[in-house]
């Protein structure tokens, strides 16, 4: 099994990723930036957030398998936009054991088939964050074509309107662009 993988997000003057949105959707928004660094430990900025990309938690061998034959890669030249969605979740939802949460994600909510709806167009990767002592649990990172913004909207209204979303404590929604 390989190492997980520890990620950076650093806003600041500097990066690929310009910010063209920071917007609260659940509790306290983050300060604004005009960029955003992915992946530099070092980087300065106005707020850093980690995760870490570690073993999955709530999908099945057979999803895994289904999403991974779907899902095209992270750093397509086509995407040339993206979102970074953190999300904290209320202290009910860890209250809950892990086949309780499971079956609001996927029996009540249907999050892993709603997402698998919009592959390949819009690629994702989940970081786990809430075992690091962030101020968020997960931080979603998307990747898609300007083209495919319309059906990324749509997903994210989808997802919002479950019975997962009613766990959710905090959220932002970051969107970003960066030069074809």
């Amino acid at each position: 099994m390989a190492a997980p993988l520890t990620v950076d997000f650093v806003a600041g003057e500097t990066g690929p990723w310009r910010i063209t949105s920071v917007r609260a959707i659940a509790g306290d928004a983050l300060a604004p930036a005009p960029c955003l660094q992915v992946g530099d430990p070092g980087a300065a900025g106005v707020w850093r957030l980690r995760g870490v990309v570690s073993n999955l938690r709530y999908t099945t061998k057979a999803e895994a398998a289904d999403l991974a034959a779907r899902q095209e890669g992270l750093g397509r030249k086509s995407a040339t936009r993206a979102a970074l969605i953190p999300i904290r979740k209320s202290p009910e939802w860890w209250a809950l054991a892990q086949d309780e949460r499971r079956e609001i994600m996927e029996a009540q909510s249907r999050h892993i088939a709603i997402g698998r709806d919009y592959l390949p167009a819009i690629a994702r990767r989940l970081h786990h964050a809430r075992d690091l002592g962030e101020p968020f649990d997960f931080l979603t990172w998307f990747e898609f074509a300007p083209s495919d913004t319309p059906a990324f909207d749509a997903m994210l209204a989808r997802l919002r309107a479950t019975p997962e979303w009613r766990f959710v404590s905090r959220e932002v929604d970051i969107r970003l662009e960066r030069g074809a």
